[in-house]
């Protein structure tokens, strides 16, 4: 049989605790309920002021250079230039005695053009949802600005990666101008990293290296500083150990070996999501190439601003508009980026 201990009235209503105090339950008769008695002590209550985000990550800004300014314009456009000797750089520029004729240099100058397009998002807040918002101590303004940020952030992810389909762009990922192979096969008959050794690992990566730079005649500027792989490859080579009785993982052992670190420069290797089932046949995709603004870069032309702000009276409302003029990924050149397929999934 249940103790019930009377602790005094609400509102003419009776508040009670089931059991024995301390450990006792605070109840409350229909009166006290009825009389507002269950509203105050639902109030009882510890609120927690931290607002719980969406999770989500964008990696843009770290793998592409991003350059600020240039106005509302509907292209970007980069020049290049090439040279040209008569009879070649070799033994034409050598005069002999009695020559009556220099070579002659030429240039030829190109302009490459890249599309830009323009991100527009309205916020919109309803005049009761502002004034109840005051209650709670929340800015609703500032929650909907965020959640805009949110959507500018994750647009530019899926633009520099793989680009907008819609639009005919394409990214870092899936650049039709850049050469694509598959890794070797490692001595398990496959190319799947999680099949190799780590000296099979480290030769996938120098050869990927050594490839793309061969392709830009093996200009020391143009020594690949950037790779980029799935998450579970970047994973892979990070928690697997060189040896048993090694404390090295692959990937110290991959920084400390690779051909751009004994040639005098930096390697970077990161994940991304984008890279998974990117390659050929689905498999996944290995991204080699110089991340420096002469190679690879995005204008952020119009950086992401509120433009403008007006009371709506007809919805009864405050209307602002969020816009920003961006360019695709320029990859300015093709021969300094290389895609490796088949470090894991299914050919």
């Amino acid at each position: 049989m249940t103790n019930f201990t009377n602790v005094g009235t609400v509102n003419g209503g009776t508040v009670r605790f089931h059991g024995s105090a301390p450990a006792a339950i605070p109840a409350m008769d229909a009166a006290g309920i009825a009389s507002g008695g269950a509203f105050l002590v639902s109030e009882l209550e510890k609120r927690d002021p931290l607002m719980r985000k969406p999770l989500s990550s964008v990696t843009y800004p770290r793998d592409i250079p991003v350059e600020t300014g240039g106005g509302w314009v509907d292209y970007v456009s980069a020049m290049s230039v090439a040279y040209g000797l008569t009879g070649g750089s070799g033994s034409a520029p050598v005069q002999a005695g009695g020559a009556n004729g220099l070579p002659v240099i030429q240039a030829n100058v190109d302009k490459g053009m890249y599309k830009a397009h323009v991100f527009a998002v309205a916020l919109r807040v309803m005049f009761q949802d502002l004034q109840r918002a005051n209650f709670v101590g929340r800015s609703l303004d500032q929650l909907l600005t965020d959640g805009v940020r949110l959507a500018y952030d994750k647009h530019n992810d899926q633009n520099v990666y793989v680009g907008l389909e819609e639009y005919g762009s394409t990214g870092l990922v899936n650049n039709p101008n850049v050469t694509a192979a598959a890794v070797a096969d490692g001595a398990k008959g496959t190319g799947n990293w999680s099949d190799k050794t780590p000296a099979e690992i480290l030769a996938d990566i120098n050869a990927a290296i050594t490839a793309t730079w061969a392709q830009a005649d093996y200009d020391l500027s143009a020594l690949p500083n950037h790779i980029l792989l799935p998450y579970e490859e970047y994973t892979h080579i990070l928690n697997t150990p060189v040896t048993e009785l090694a404390g090295k993982s692959i990937y110290d052992y991959v920084m400390e070996n690779n051909l751009s670190t004994k040639n005098g420069g930096s390697l970077f290797i990161g994940a991304t999501h984008w890279c998974k089932g990117a390659g050929s046949g689905g498999t996944d995709r290995m991204v080699v190439y110089v991340n420096h603004p002469r190679f690879v870069k995005l204008d952020e032309l119009v950086p992401m601003s509120r433009m403008m702000s007006a009371p709506n009276v007809e919805q009864v409302c405050y209307d602002t508009a969020y816009m920003a003029n961006v360019s695709e990924a320029q990859i300015l050149y093709p021969q300094t980026i290389t895609y490796w397929d088949g470090i894991g999934g299914d050919l």
